[in-house]
């Protein structure tokens, strides 16, 4: 009963050869080889018959020799072909006790793919084993096609037990590659924790050909409802071509809406509209059925919903008995894949099918019942009139309706039919249509249903119904009926309701507003008025004259599931058997898991425990638990912090005691920080940590000179080392005006350029004495920003460094009170400097006694910039760095917008694969450095939590959820995908923020025409296009300037007429409106000075207007307007442009020189500035 068979089990068998007289690990080929024996023996198969054995393999000179030997007098003795072997553990390695799970993987593999994966790493099989020198036994060093028969798995224990297992393979074999016998197109369903994740398994599923086996897997996963999936989206896929692949992704809440059927009436009806839904053998069977029923009253319904004869369906008969029928076939598929209705609703005639859902009526009923009210209606001679859809509400039509047109159906408060006399109808809907309302004539064969004019028929269809439906109507909660007497026969129900008017609109409130409306009809002629009424999905299932309706009804289909019904897709198609055939693509690797939620893992600190006071600490910023300490950096030194001492010796302390340092309070006394040690960006720095256990006097030791000393001990009581609180009164409190990035501002100007955990203050008050520190669980970096606060005090803002600490007192139990009653989101603690005490307090922390030297300050040594100009093409798609890619862009921006302030905006959504290292706005930053007349504002915005700020450098203004608005006024906003259909929200909300004429950089994958097309529908045009590795950054300007009048202007190096031309336009664009954009053009002329002539225009008034064209191509077309090459390049509106050979457009550019790289010579000469 299995749907899925990887391989069969035929037997398996172990022994133990432990105790033997070489011991447990030494392998035993006697006893494997009886192992083989006995189990071939058991399961009455020859050993010969194995075609390919996977083999324990240790890769050791006396277990691989022993296993051979085995194999070879077992496997080998009556085999005319050499015995395949292989091991996964050439693959793996050893994976222990599991490695004979890994074997069975391996094997079960090749049965499903009929090739033996590579035996790798072998580059020659050993001369010493017998088996190999007589090819007996032929080890697969390659990928080898392999007929899937029976394979042996060996899998030995180091104790001595051997084991051995035999399996056969599946035997159904795949036929055609598993394509469909018929041309139905394939609904897929399928749900995930992501948006991504059901993305990428639709998106797997569409690249290949359609396997149904496969298919109908999915079909059994996703019938009923996966918990915690917050996702769903449907694929169609064509049997035969993989073209008009339709697919839909959306949220959903985990509320399953009800369902409620709408059944339309007259005027659904068209020409061919059953023949392409017969594909389905369910909807055909309800064809049949019909027809059988039908046959006896001359009526071939086949005939009518495939015929292609206009006329078909001039008779009312074909009309109402064709859009039974069809109703009738659509509820039948929708009720074999278990979509039943909570409500169901009609309108007109739809209103018989109603019944037949809700068990009122039976199948025949409904038929017969057509039947006679077509047949009533076209036997009685009945005014000839004209039946018109109108654009307005009952009580606006009423009001200017002449007499002989009355209101038939009151569809909603904006919608209602008309029917009357044809010529008065023709007069009236005149009248209208030249008020400019909305009207639509609604194919009714002439017949006035739902008017007084139709009264003379109405005993003709009593008395025909009463044949057929005579019953009494019962009251149902399903069906939502448009007539209320209750006391009625169903036959006298739809009599009535032929002759009085539809109140559509009034059936239409009984309905819950979360509905979703499923229209049965052979068109969706009621979906404007259920749009109008229901702010809700609205589906329907057939489209009038669509080429391919079985897509439209499959369409319908996945957008209730995703609505949260579970549709039975597997009834809609012919049955596959189970198991599914050999090689039928494995679903479990298609799924993702949704990673955006981080969770605690419990962390054992096991202290390690020493005997004696000497300890060696090694220091380097490669080590995650020092990674930090590269944000403190004083004058530019990269220097060990002064509490970073003290918290070596405390971790020190712990591990003497045996006990967490952080679980021990702590006073240090007379500390002197003697020298500062510097800490290497590459390699690391050695302390040694002295520590007397009987005086506590300790020394930190680097390269055999002490660097700091001091006396430490373990306080017994630490509430009599705090100073007492009476002391520690406040005089008063300061506002704290002072924010994070003002006060890392304040002491950049002093010298110190502290980053990361190291910028922990929070505010502080103009005068430095009160504050607020982040603890971040780092008793190194909160110490120091308590350190911080004493230099904020200083009214200097020269250079001073700590030389000493009479006392620092760390209470760890008091510390954690402290952070307990904190109730910000980030723990804050208060810190307070008592100047007249000389103490600095914060948490369980007391500093005191803190001496400072002042030190000058190093001259700042300026690099040179070394650069080369060189012709970078924009759109050639080259290789470049990330970095030569955001620095191009940003060239291409500053020379189009010549601003001082800077706004780039970069946005980082959750499902970007985007790490720390590869943002782009710390490369802004520093590319921006080198324009110091631009004031940068660089804006990161993270609606994600897999990026690590700590890292980023200050000037990076970090958001989360912040929505991007018009007053960003941005001339740069990057991001990832932002063409694609998944990103058409953020992209709408970008180009608010963007300003005129603003750039967009998108990176990921390269854009296709897709991509081109939806660029142009934003009026966003492609300007550079580079590879930068794993991804395509491409850079796009949003099309806005209105230009009026271009000008041209062609240079000449030999003569200067065109000077004065130049000045004249120049000139008039002043002292009007400055709308002509002037075009210089280089051509001809390969020194002309094109390029440094603009550099100066572009200082001049009118200068942002200037243009240039250098054209570097011999062969190119003389320049002109009209050229369509020349006037593609133009609506990019760049400021240069230059041309060369081979139609490749690009500009000159500054750009970082490349690094020369070292060589050897004869002779250097050496100029060491001192």
């Amino acid at each position: 009963n299995a749907k899925r068979i990887y391989a069969t089990l035929i037997h398996a068998k172990i022994n133990n050869d432990g105790f033997k007289e070489q011991g447990i690990t030494f392998p035993s080929s006697k006893m494997q080889e009886r192992l083989f024996q006995e189990f071939y023996k058991e399961c009455s198969i020859s050993p010969s018959c194995v075609t390919y054995l996977e083999a324990h393999s240790t890769g050791t000179r006396a277990g691989d020799t022993e296993e051979v030997k085995a194999i070879d007098k077992v496997f080998c003795k009556d085999k005319s072909t050499p015995l395949l072997i292989g091991s996964i553990k050439s693959n793996l390695g050893h994976t222990e006790g599991a490695s004979g799970l890994c074997h069975i993987a391996k094997v079960v593999i090749a049965m499903e793919t009929g090739v033996i994966p590579a035996h790798i790493n072998l580059t020659q099989e050993r001369n010493d084993i017998e088996a190999f020198k007589k090819g007996t036994i032929r080890v697969v060093t390659a990928s080898t096609l392999w007929e899937p028969s029976l394979a042996g798995v060996n899998s030995f224990g180091f104790g001595g037990t051997n084991a051995h297992v035999l399996l056969a393979p599946n035997i159904k074999k795949k036929i055609n590659g598993g394509a469909p016998k018929d041309d139905l197109p394939r609904l897929v369903v399928l749900s995930g924790r992501t948006e991504q994740a059901v993305e990428s398994f639709l998106h797997e599923i569409e690249s290949q050909p359609v396997d149904v086996e496969y298919i109908r897997l999915l079909h059994d996963l996703y019938a009923d409802e996966m918990l915690g999936h917050s996702y769903r989206g449907y694929t169609i896929v064509e049997s035969q071509t993989l073209n008009n692949v339709i697919h839909e992704i959306e949220h959903y809440p985990k509320v399953r809406k009800p369902i409620c059927y709408v059944f339309s009436g007259i005027g659904s009806q068209w020409i061919g509209m059953g023949k392409s839904l017969m594909q389905f053998p369910i909807f055909l069977k309800t064809i049949e059925k019909c027809d059988t029923i039908l046959k006896s009253y001359g009526i071939h319904i086949n005939n009518i919903l495939t015929s292609k004869q206009e006329t078909t369906f001039d008779s009312i008969l074909n009309s109402v008995v064709g859009i039974s029928v069809i109703q009738l076939g659509l509820i039948d598929l929708l009720m074999s894949v278990n979509i039943m209705p909570h409500y169901v609703i009609g309108h007109s005639i739809g209103e018989l099918c109603c019944g037949y859902v809700t068990g009122d009526f039976t199948f025949e009923q409904v038929i017969l019942s057509a039947y006679y009210i077509g047949r009533a209606l076209s036997e009685f001679k009945i005014v000839q009139c004209s039946t018109v859809n109108i654009g307005l509400g009952y009580e606006s039509v009423e009001a200017v309706c002449p007499e002989d047109i009355e209101v038939i159906c009151r569809n909603s408060p904006k919608s209602c039919y008309i029917s009357g006399p044809t010529e008065s109808i023709k007069a009236f809907t005149t009248k209208l249509q030249d008020s400019e309302i909305f009207t639509k004539e609604v194919a009714c064969n002439n017949i006035p249903l739902h008017s007084s004019y139709l009264a003379i028929a109405t005993k003709k269809i009593l008395a025909y119904l009463c044949q057929i439906i005579p019953q009494k109507m019962i009251r149902s909660q399903v069906w939502r009926r448009l007539l209320r007497d209750t006391e009625l026969s169903y036959a006298e129900y739809f009599t009535n309701s032929l002759i009085t008017p539809v109140f559509f609109e009034n059936v239409a409130t009984m309905i819950p507003e979360n509905v979703v409306l499923v229209e049965i009809a052979p068109d969706g002629i009621l979906q404007s008025v259920l749009k109008e009424m229901f702010d809700t999905v609205s589906i329907t299932l057939v489209q009038r004259d669509h080429e391919d309706n079985v897509q439209i009804f499959l369409q319908g289909v996945g957008k209730m599931y995703n609505c949260g019904l579970q549709p039975q897709l597997a009834n809609l198609y012919p049955t596959v058997e189970f198991p599914v055939s050999r090689g039928t693509p494995m679903i479990s690797p298609s799924i993702k898991w949704k990673h955006s939620e981080d969770w605690h893992v419990d962390y054992f600190f096991l202290v390690k425990k020493i005997n004696s006071g000497e300890r060696i600490v090694n220091i380097s910023l490669e080590d995650e638990d020092y990674q930090y300490m590269s944000g403190h950096v004083i004058d530019g030194k990269n220097l060990i912090p002064a509490t970073g001492y003290l918290f070596f010796i405390w971790e020190t302390i712990g591990m003497l005691w045996g006990y967490p340092y952080y679980n021990i309070p702590i006073v240090f006394k007379d500390v002197k920080f003697i020298q500062a040690a510097h800490i290497p960006s590459k390699g690391s720095i050695q302390l040694t940590l002295m520590v007397q256990k009987a005086t506590g006097t300790f020394e930190v030791i680097e390269k055999g000179t002490a660097i700091v000393t001091g006396r430490v001990c373990v306080p017994s009581d630490p509430i009599k080392e705090r100073v007492p609180d009476h002391y520690l009164q406040k005089d008063h409190d300061e506002m704290e005006v002072m924010k994070t990035k003002d006060i890392y501002k304040e002491l950049k100007l002093r010298g110190y350029q502290f980053s990361g955990l190291f910028r922990g203050l929070r505010s502080s008050s103009a005068t430095g004495i009160q504050g607020h520190i982040a603890w971040v669980n780092n008793w190194v970096t909160f110490m120091d920003n308590m350190l911080q606060m004493q230099v904020l005090c200083m009214d200097t803002r020269s250079l001073y460094v700590g030389t000493g600490i009479q006392k620092l007192l760390i209470d760890p139990r008091f510390h954690a009170q402290h952070i307990q009653n904190t109730t910000t989101e980030e723990k804050q603690l208060a810190v307070r400097v008592y100047k007249h005490l000389g103490m600095i307090v914060s948490g369980g922390v007391q500093i005191s006694g803190i001496s400072h030297t002042l030190i000058s300050r190093r001259k700042p040594i300026v690099r040179p910039i070394l650069e080369e100009h060189r012709f970078i093409a924009h759109r050639d798609g080259a290789m470049v760095s990330l970095e030569e890619g955001a620095t191009l862009s940003m060239h291409l921006i500053l020379e189009y917008h010549q601003i001082t302030q800077v706004n780039i905006i970069e946005l980082i959504e959750d499902d970007d694969k985007i790490s720390t290292k590869n943002l782009l706005s710390p490369m802004f930053v520093k590319i921006l450095c080198n324009y110091p007349s631009h004031q940068s504002n660089v804006n990161l915005i993270m609606r994600t939590n897999n990026l690590d700020r700590v890292t980023l450098p200050p000037e990076i203004i970090v958001s989360e959820a912040k929505k991007l608005s018009k007053e960003d006024n941005a001339i740069l906003i990057t991001g990832c995908n932002l063409l694609t259909r998944s990103k058409r929200e953020t992209l709408t909300e970008i180009l608010q923020a963007l300003k005129s004429n603003g750039f967009l950089l998108t990176r990921g994958h390269s854009l296709t025409e897709n991509d081109i097309t939806n660029a142009k529908r934003y009026n966003l045009a492609v300007v550079l296009e580079k590879n930068v590795g794993d991804e395509h950054i491409t850079l796009l300007k949003k099309i806005t300037r209105s230009i009026n009048k271009t000008e041209v202007v062609f240079v000449n190096n030999y003569e200067f007429s065109w000077l004065d031309q130049l000045k004249i336009t120049l000139r008039a664009n002043n002292e009007l409106t400055n709308t002509t954009r002037i075009i210089i053009v280089g051509q001809g002329d390969a020194e002309c000075g094109l390029l440094g002539l603009i550099n100066c225009l572009k200082k001049e008034p009118s200068g942002e207007l200037i243009r240039g064209m250098f054209i570097q191509d011999e062969n190119a077309s003389k320049f002109s307007l009209q050229d369509p090459f020349y006037a593609e390049q133009l609506q990019l509106d760049l400021v240069t442009n230059v041309l060369r050979p081979g139609k490749l457009w690009g500009s000159y550019r500054h750009l970082p020189l490349t690094p020369l790289k070292p060589r050897l010579v004869h002779h250097a000469f050496i100029n060491q500035m001192v």
